[in-house]
């Protein structure tokens, strides 16, 4: 039987949410509507497309930097957390939505009312309690969103230049230039769900919180472990681009292709993930990025080559 230390139970549930976050994806993205589909079946294809994505990812940073370098924090929590309401509605209204038709109960559009109440009254809780279970509960409703709402934009090729470059620039934003610490360091005292937390103690209060940064970087004993919501998304979108985009008519032990390698993606993410948090419990941040991306990635083209037995990787080239 396998003893699971205390210090080691926080990185068990990061990876629990991990895993919890691209299901939930999987299977979301499912009953998404095609206008989720922003690029349409032509500009899903396009490996340019993701760059674009990442100069408005350097460009907000960029923003971000500067509005905490001007003590300007409160300017970003009320963006961040109208971003939160707007994204709460994006992920709610489609699952009600499929829910009322599905039992019939769709006199009106109530799943739009539900829709706007849940993100409008999810995001005051989290206004007036930023509590380390309110703000995963959150984090791991809009990466399961998010990650779908990507997975089902790009193609498998666009979702590789993305995770590629993503992981390169993660690289260099922690270990060379070290904005991102920076960045995380002022966006982890405004308590919303850009970062997950998982206390080592029951009472801990991430609410009441000062200084968290000071964990992070090792100058404090450690009382919860942290990691980026966007390090369990950005990994996330490949699994679900290959359930989206893979052709469903290979099968292998009865199941569909297409969900053989989304899983054979999570699983590499898994060991990434596992790899990251041996790292993080010895006290210094790192850049999940390179570790996340790269299992997802292997794991992906590992599982596709045993599903599909081809070399294209189920890589379409648009020209």
């Amino acid at each position: 039987m396998i003893e699971i230390k205390q210090k080691h139970i926080p990185a068990v549930a990061i990876i629990c949410m991990l895993v919890i976050v691209h299901m939930i994806a999987l299977n979301v993205v499912q009953i998404y509507p095609q206008e989720y589909q922003a690029l349409g079946e032509e500009g899903a294809e396009n490996p340019f497309i993701p760059l674009l994505y990442i100069v408005f990812i350097l460009a907000f940073t960029g923003f971000m930097l500067f509005l905490f370098k001007y003590k300007k924090g409160n300017v970003i929590q009320y963006l961040i957390l109208a971003v939160v309401g707007l994204t709460l509605f994006y992920v709610f209204y489609p699952v009600l939505f499929y829910a009322g038709a599905r039992i019939g109960i769709l006199p009106f559009d109530w799943p739009f009312f539900a829709s706007v109440s849940l993100g409008i009254g999810l995001t005051y809780l989290l206004y007036k309690k930023p509590e380390w279970y309110v703000v995963n509960g959150l984090g791991i409703i809009m990466g399961a969103g998010i990650a779908g709402i990507f997975g089902m934009t790009f193609g498998i090729l666009p979702v590789f230049v993305l995770l590629i470059v993503l992981a390169v620039y993660d690289f260099i934003s922690v270990y060379k230039t070290k904005h991102m610490l920076s960045l995380a360091s002022g966006v982890m005292e405004l308590k919303t769900p850009v970062m997950m937390v998982v206390p080592q103690k029951k009472d801990y209060s991430y609410a009441k919180k000062k200084k968290v940064m000071d964990e992070v970087k090792g100058n404090k004993e450690r009382e919860a472990m942290f990691i980026g919501l966007g390090d369990i998304i950005i990994p996330g979108i490949l699994p679900v681009s290959a359930s989206v985009y893979l052709d469903p008519a290979v099968q292998a032990a009865g199941h569909p292709g297409p969900l053989l390698v989304a899983v054979g993606s999570i699983v590499g993410a898994v060991c990434g993930m596992i790899i990251l948090t041996r790292f993080v419990l010895k006290g210094k941040p790192h850049a999940g990025l390179p570790l996340l991306n790269s299992g997802a990635i292997l794991g992906y083209l590992v599982t596709y080559l045993i599903i599909y037995q081809d070399l294209t990787f189920g890589i379409t080239i648009p020209w």
